[in-house]
């Protein structure tokens, strides 16, 4: 052997079920990618860093249901403060902040009403779509402040196959304010663990369903 190569013969792979999760949190919080509606990076998609204890435990699947109840009464709490005259604005970075993991990774952000911008891989580009008001994103009416009474999920399996992350999909209802019809709304949403260990959404995919009209 040449002095200098390296010897792997004697090298056995041994990857436990945490050290293989370890790795692929790892490769998972270590993507960066430029937002197509922004100059600047998403927030968190430069800042690589080894999983916590705490994110390398497994997801399960009362967890993900409870995440999806608590971003649903999220969404109609942006609404009544919108109606009373509140900082709707505040309640939306709140809301972003504690359900998706704009501060962990890339996040994968297809709202349901988005045809031109589609995707928001940027904290800005979710908060418009919620709320309105940027520039960048003319298309947004503020989807948060409809506003909206209630959110009634209906999963049609949640599956965790590599235990640090959750995957879900289902349609969720929205009630508006007005007493109108719900509005039928599919989903896939894949959720991962903060350093905290709470839950947050690295993926969320909506999208209104398909209509042979």
């Amino acid at each position: 052997m040449v002095k200098g190569d390296i010897d792997v013969t004697n090298i056995v792979p041994a990857l436990t079920k945490a050290g293989f999760s370890a790795a692929i949190l790892g490769a998972a919080f270590s993507v960066s990618a430029v937002a197509q509606t922004s100059q600047t990076a998403p927030i968190g998609s430069d800042q690589p860093r080894a999983p916590t204890a705490a994110q390398l435990e497994c997801i399960t699947e009362p967890e993900v249901v409870a995440a999806q109840e608590a971003w649903g009464e999220g969404i109609v709490k942006i609404g009544n403060v919108y109606s009373e005259g509140g900082d709707y604005r505040q309640a939306a970075i709140d809301h972003i902040d504690e359900f998706y993991a704009y501060d962990e990774s890339l996040v994968l952000f297809k709202p349901t009403l988005a045809s031109v911008e589609q995707f928001r891989p940027s904290f800005d580009g979710a908060l418009s779509y919620f709320v309105g008001g940027n520039p960048s994103y003319p298309e947004d009416k503020g989807f948060a402040i409809t506003p909206w009474t209630s959110v009634r999920w209906q999963n049609a399996g949640i599956t965790n196959n590599i235990c640090n992350m959750a995957v879900a999909m289902g349609n969720y209802y929205f009630t508006p304010a007005d007493g109108g019809e719900e509005t039928k709304v599919e989903y896939t949403i894949g959720y991962i663990r903060d350093a905290a260990g709470d839950l947050k959404m690295a993926v969320h995919k909506s999208t209104i369903p398909y209509s042979p009209e």
